[in-house]
């Protein structure tokens, strides 16, 4: 646990009490926290770069925020998937799968380590569908980062999570689409066990899907530990930032296609389009397949 996750605090404002998920929308927590250098030196080391001097003043790379506002709930409030009970902030959503499905975000001013940050979530919309393995619940969260008081966000993320039901024989999945090739910027990625949990602990992330063998071969029905989508994304953003140094992003979105699993490497890739501003990003799995389809647009 880092100081700054022991100084965060938290006011939830409810308005509603019905179980019906799309009585959430509109719910909204504020959540404090400090931005520490502990977290940034841990991720530096985590993604493999030489050691740097972190002090006051150091801006975030893009995404970075991520290590910071981490959810602090009692052991006794832990479900049994390692994710918070259902309820609370988010909808009381009784599928048994919950997955990050993609994120939007606008970076309109720095967050620098030292700042005290207050990040104000809204639940923006919940949506019920029917899909190829049962019905599918979305969730859209909207967060604001101000800082030092500030009356304008320094950055909106919003934030897709998606429900589904509990994985099933002879379940239909969507057909893989192809990655594209030709990449210019490539880098292969080892998701061994080590950087799961790195991750995972960086994160504070108790979801048992990215550490625990057993429960995500035997209960959830996968074929190996799930490699977090938000670090594939992170992961995304860092090869823009290793191929181009002095970029200033202003913007990022990201969709999960396709589950990655630490059996084997798999890759990150990066292209600067012909305008100059726009870079398209991509994961592929070994197989060739695309698993995260991404775009940053620069300053």
């Amino acid at each position: 646990m880092t100081p700054a996750a022991v100084g965060a605090t938290k006011e939830t404002l409810l308005t509603s009490s019905h179980q019906d998920p799309s009585a959430w929308i509109g719910r909204s927590e504020t959540v404090h926290d400090t931005i520490g250098a502990t977290p940034v030196i841990a991720l530096t080391a985590t993604l493999d770069h030489a050691a740097a001097e972190v002090v006051a003043g150091t801006t975030l790379p893009p995404l970075w925020h991520w290590l910071y506002f981490l959810p602090m709930h009692r052991q006794s409030d832990i479900g049994p998937d390692g994710h918070a009970k259902r309820g609370g902030f988010l909808p009381p959503v009784a599928l048994p799968r919950r997955m990050w499905a993609g994120s939007q975000f606008e970076f309109r001013a720095p967050v620098r380590v030292g700042d005290r940050v207050a990040r104000t979530s809204t639940i923006a919309d919940v949506t019920t569908k029917d899909g190829r393995t049962g019905r599918l619940v979305f969730v859209k969260v909207r967060h604001e980062l101000r800082c030092n008081g500030a009356a304008d966000p320094a950055l909106v993320e919003f934030h897709d999570i998606v429900y589904r039901e509990a994985r099933q024989p002879g379940d239909v999945e969507p057909p893989p689409v192809p990655a594209p090739t030709g990449a210019p910027w490539q880098r292969e990625v080892v998701p061994d066990d080590v950087l799961l949990f790195r991750y995972s602990a960086l994160t504070f992330n108790g979801h048992r899907i990215h550490y625990d063998r057993k429960y995500v071969t035997e209960v959830e029905g996968y074929p190996g530990l799930i490699v977090h989508g938000p670090l594939i994304a992170t992961l995304l953003m860092d090869l823009l930032r290793r191929e181009l140094p002095q970029a200033d992003v202003a913007s990022f979105r990201f969709k999960a296609v396709r589950p990655t699993f630490d059996l084997h490497p798999f890759k990150v890739n990066g292209e600067l389009q012909a305008d100059g501003k726009t870079v398209r990003l991509w994961a592929q799995d070994h197989e060739g397949w695309l698993t995260m389809d991404a775009t940053a647009v620069l300053r």
